[in-house]
């Protein structure tokens, strides 16, 4: 997903997004372990995007707390 998607949602939205990422990556890396997995490229788009959600997340923290 995008940095602009991201940036759209509002925090729960943000939050929820982040859990179903975390989610998707633990299926993932379970399709790994058993053999199953075909997108092996998958996993380092969901580590990306999670990534990315937590970065927005933190940086609204941020701009919160220097208000």
């Amino acid at each position: 997903m995008k940095v602009n998607a991201f940036r759209d949602m509002s925090d729960e939205e943000l939050i929820k997004q982040v859990d179903e990422y975390k989610t998707e990556l633990f299926n993932l890396r379970f399709q790994l372990a058993t053999g199953q997995l075909d997108n092996f490229m998958r996993i380092k788009e969901v580590r990306k995007s999670i990534a990315r959600g937590k970065t927005i997340l933190r940086e609204r923290e941020l701009n919160i707390q220097r208000a």
